[in-house]
């Protein structure tokens, strides 16, 4: 989230050209996750109040910190700027969704996708096509309106949606990565695709389950 001290925005933590400008960014990310997750929460409700089941089993969000854009930025060949920032940074606002089944990330992606007022931009499914190394993960990066004072702005969000298995091996390949820059041999890369393989038969062997415990109800 973004950096705060007594509820305000703590200035020694952005870019100290343009400061206010990068905060003003980084509140209109946060309103535009803020909506996004509004959204979620409603659609969560209702799906309880009229199927008796919750598709959603937690939502997280996140703002980059603005050295995290400015490390983005450079990785990418671009100079830090605010202006390069807005252009270039998509998913400075993030929501997290974690579902139970693999088929409730496509539900809600779908419902999130019938919304009228949100503009699905791009889209990656590394579900049907997972990475090298096994990540598996639904992709969206969606644009939203969000009523300001003077305007509305339309804010770009990027959304993840996993089910808790997919959750559980990124949380994990994360924490062993995490501040590595060492070269990851073949083995290793090969025994993380292998985790990801059984978490994903385990994904489908639980869907499985639920789909005949369904039949047997009916």
């Amino acid at each position: 989230m973004i950096p705060e001290r007594n509820g305000r925005l703590m200035s020694s933590e952005l870019i100290p050209q343009e400061s206010d400008a990068w905060t003003h960014l980084l509140l209109r990310a946060r309103f535009g996750v803020n909506e996004i997750e509004t959204k979620l929460n409603i659609l969560n409700e209702e799906y309880q109040f009229f199927h008796s089941y919750n598709p959603i089993e937690h939502i997280t969000t996140r703002i980059k910190a603005p050295r995290e854009i400015v490390r983005k930025l450079q990785r990418q060949g671009h100079e830090p700027t605010l202006e390069n920032a807005e252009k270039y940074v998509h998913d400075i606002g993030g929501v997290r969704i974690i579902c139970s089944f693999t088929k409730d990330v496509y539900t809600i992606a779908q419902l999130l996708q019938n919304q009228s007022d949100i503009k699905v931009k791009q889209i990656k499914d590394y579900i049907k096509n997972p990475k090298p190394n096994g990540y598996r993960s639904y992709h969206m990066l969606v644009e939203i309106p969000v009523f300001l004072s003077d305007h509305v702005q339309p804010v770009t969000v990027e959304v993840q949606l996993r089910t808790t298995g997919m959750d559980l091996w990124a949380s994990i390949e994360h924490k062993i990565y995490y501040k590595s820059d060492a070269a990851v041999p073949d083995s290793v890369l090969d025994r993380l695709k292998q985790c990801a393989q059984v978490l994903s038969i385990l994904d489908s062997e639980m869907t499985s389950i639920k789909a005949d415990i369904e039949k047997h109800v009916k």
